[in-house]
């Protein structure tokens, strides 16, 4: 099975693809097979019950409002963040639900809704479970669901079968699981990664339909950032965190006014625009998953950097872009992982400035060998990273991590650009390489918030 652009980038809120995204979909899902089997209308209770690294981090990620925003109904790219507060009100003063907004049912949160912090469920270290009950008290219904990254949900036949839901099972014309596989279809087909990943797509949608989605994708980016770029105050979750955006545009401004810009500012701008997204993520604001939520900055970032610094950027570039992002985020999607609770911020920041890498080389004309390098460099620099979030918030380290990510791959693609695409390690070699890296890795250190600076740094 193979991913579509429209999977690796979701329209979604923040702070978490995998502990927000993700579960606010599997309650909806949960929805469904209830509606489906006919038992919905005979349930009075539902309960859920967080395991690992949902359970460790979730408060910090807010998965506990995206359980009782998925159970009522809501998806993640269509509720409007501004409401999101309200509904979780409603939910704790009334102690009622509105199952699916059909069907009021009582909840009450500190029997219903676990943080279980004891049992690691055993496909995935983002595990949770939902119970339904009839008027008797008895279970009526139980599912269990794992957050695999990017906003991706999979119950246990999924998981056991080795797939999740993704894109139609349609056959496509440039079906390949590895880089060395889509080179050789590019020589073969004398197309670009673009051109390949655009032709699949079309397999699925009408040409103009995906064209139209790749320009929403990046509309919600860059409305994103300019929401970032002029909201200020205190990040939420307790440790504090000033939002820093919308001054750092402000002297970054004030440079260009006085002529007293620095050749390196180019990369402040950069950093910037990282910033005000994953601020935004951080407040529950409108995001792209790209591929997650704790690594959103990296892409936009990027692309803005080619659409304002880079002469000749067109629409077309921006479209070649995420193209070619997603042929490389498939890749680590199917062979290692983009999931910070499997794989650690290698899989997340490190996945996304592989793919800006990528992205970026396609967009200023390189070759596919080249596009590969830039990916490759990238994600090679980046293997070992550890997913630490202080408080288990997205907030510290993850909002500066994104503005490193992206100014490494703009090197990464600068690197790539400058020689002929020939290298030593390949795409595959650092994938699987990534892969093994986040089995060794220790618990700890995979979004658990019980390693690295998350216990060193005093979360006050």
């Amino acid at each position: 099975m193979s991913y579509s652009v429209f999977d690796l980038f979701k329209v979604g809120i923040g702070p978490s693809s995998s502990h927000t995204v993700g579960p606010m979909v599997a309650g909806g899902r949960f929805i469904a097979e209830l509606k489906e089997s006919g038992q919905f209308e005979q349930v009075t209770r539902v309960s859920a019950r967080l395991h690992g690294s949902l359970a460790h981090t979730g408060k910090g990620h807010a998965s506990d409002v995206a359980v009782l925003l998925g159970l009522g109904g809501n998806q993640p790219d269509t509720i409007d963040p501004a409401d999101v507060t309200g509904i979780v009100e409603h939910i704790r003063g009334n102690g009622v639900l509105n199952l699916a907004g059909e069907k009021e049912i009582l909840f009450t949160e500190p029997t219903d809704l676990i943080f279980d912090f004891e049992e690691v469920l055993p496909a995935h270290s983002n595990g949770m479970c939902l119970y339904a009950y009839g008027a008797d008290g008895n279970e009526l219904r139980s599912s269990r669901y794992y957050s695999i990254g990017g906003g991706f949900v999979a119950n246990e036949e999924e998981m056991s079968a080795d797939r999740v839901i993704a894109a139609p099972e349609v056959a496509i014309p440039y079906d390949y699981t590895t880089a060395e596989e889509l080179l050789r279809m590019g020589e073969i087909s004398d197309k670009t990664f673009p051109e390949m990943v655009f032709s699949n797509e079309c397999a699925w949608a009408s040409p103009n339909d995906v064209r139209a989605g790749l320009d929403n994708i990046w509309n919600t980016m860059r409305n994103c950032m300019e929401r970032g770029m002029k909201a200020e105050g205190i990040l939420p979750g307790g440790l504090d965190v000033k939002r820093r955006a919308k001054y750092l545009r402000q002297t970054l401004d004030s440079d260009i006014h006085r002529n007293a810009a620095l050749p390196h500012e180019c990369m402040d701008w950069i950093s910037l625009w990282a910033i005000a997204v994953n601020e935004e993520n951080a407040s529950g604001g409108r995001i792209v998953t790209a591929p997650t939520n704790g690594a959103a900055g990296v892409i936009p970032a990027v692309i803005r950097y080619y659409e304002e610094m880079c002469p000749g950027a067109d629409k077309i570039g921006i479209h070649d872009f995420l193209l070619a992002a997603t042929a490389v985020g498939i890749l680590i999607k199917l062979n290692a992982s983009i999931s910070g609770a499997e794989a650690g911020c290698q899989g997340e920041v490190g996945s996304a400035c592989a793919m800006a890498a990528g992205g970026l080389a396609a967009a200023l004309g390189g070759t596919n060998k080249q596009v590969e390098n830039a990916a490759e460099i990238g994600l090679e620099h980046h293997l070992g990273m550890t997913c630490d979030p202080v408080g288990g918030l997205v907030q510290i380290p993850c909002i500066e991590r994104n503005a490193m990510g992206a100014v490494k791959a703009i090197n990464a693609a600068s690197l790539a650009l400058r020689g002929d695409g020939d290298h030593y390690v390949t795409l595959d070699a650092v994938i699987e390489t990534m892969r093994q890296t986040g089995e060794d890795m220790q618990s700890k250190y995979k979004e658990t918030s019980q390693g690295g600076l998350a216990v060193n740094v005093v979360a006050c």
